[in-house]
């Protein structure tokens, strides 16, 4: 019998379901058995406001192990990972993405619009809390942590404190919980984080045999799109939780398949919001990026990344366990 391999992956139940849902492409791929190892990490262990966490801090425990050969690779949530690799270890592959947008749950069934001024909204990432306020809705908005049924039970549950949440609709839907989604947002309104519904399956590049097994999952559409949008984020030399989205979508050009990759960076408070464009091959995904990055850079997105700490009115500066 061929020992089964060695996932590592955060315990919480998005982490374990997105995981499993790996694992179980994996044996279905290849035939090799895969046992889940529950690493815990530092974001875990933290009551901190998410964008005040730092860079990786959901990685580096994963990386570690891995590192110290006590699992054979891990699954990430790649928006959580620092655009620089660690040395070591490799992206072996990006399964098939799920829809990165990000989606609203909100009492009474209602929409954005339908939210009156002062209704308190909560999100975890400030590139949201940014959008948010940069619709001019006057909404309350509130930094939040915790996990996707403990985020859901402040607008739904019986003690619930908020009007409404927003949160990755990846999530939701490896939870089976779509159900509860009220409006999926259009990218116009509110732009996705760099690799926002995409997974990264890493593993050590020493270890070439797994290297090329993992290799069947991976989804060259998906990639390139990711690369694209980290891209981005890479040279505007900001962190997974700065105020900054990026969406990459692939469609047919006049010239074969293209990467059309919108881009953002808005001020904390909403009041600059410097929005751009650019379409590219996808073999050209990561210059596409750049290329993109050094136009808002030259609009002035550093001077808007610098006000990171502060996170707008009406925000608190708060937040639940991961």
């Amino acid at each position: 019998m061929t020992a089964p391999l060695r996932l590592g992956t955060r315990g919480s139940a998005l982490a374990m379901a997105q995981s499993g849902h790996v694992a179980e492409a994996l044996t279905a791929a290849t035939g090799r058995p895969v046992e889940l190892v529950e690493v815990v990490t530092a974001g875990d262990r933290s009551t901190a406001p998410v964008h005040r966490l730092g860079v990786g801090v959901f990685v580096s425990a994963l990386r570690d192990a891995l590192t110290a050969r006590e699992i054979d690779f891990a699954v990430h949530s790649y928006k959580d990972l620092p655009t620089a690799g660690a040395p070591g270890l490799h992206i072996a592959a990006v399964p098939q993405r799920q829809d990165p947008r990000d989606a609203l749950v909100a009492r009474d069934g209602r929409t954005l619009a339908e939210l009156p001024p002062g209704a308190r909204v909560g999100t975890g990432a400030l590139r949201r809390i940014a959008q948010l306020h940069a619709l001019g809705m006057q909404l309350e908005v509130t930094p939040i942590r915790g996990n996707v049924d403990t985020r859901l039970g402040r607008v739904l549950g019986p003690d619930a404190d908020l009007d409404a949440v927003v949160l990755a609709r990846a999530g939701l839907a490896r939870l089976g919980r779509t159900d509860v989604i009220t409006e999926t947002l259009d990218p116009m309104l509110m732009l996705p984080a760099p690799a926002q519904g995409a997974l990264a399956v890493e593993c050590r590049i020493d270890d070439q045999d797994l290297v090329e097994l993992l290799g069947v999952l991976d989804h060259a559409p998906s990639r390139a799109a990711v690369v694209a949008e980290r891209a981005l984020l890479a040279t505007l030399e900001a962190g997974c939780s700065a105020p900054v989205a990026a969406y990459g979508e692939l469609a047919e050009g006049d010239a074969g398949e293209e990467i059309y990759l919108r881009g953002a960076v808005i001020s904390p408070d909403g009041t600059r919001d410097l929005r751009l464009s650019r379409t590219g091959t996808p073999a050209d995904a990561a210059e596409i990026g750049k290329a993109l990055a050094a136009e808002l850079l030259e609009l002035g997105a550093d001077s808007i990344l610098g006000q990171e700490g502060h996170a707008g009115p009406g925000t608190q500066q708060f937040g639940s366990t991961e």
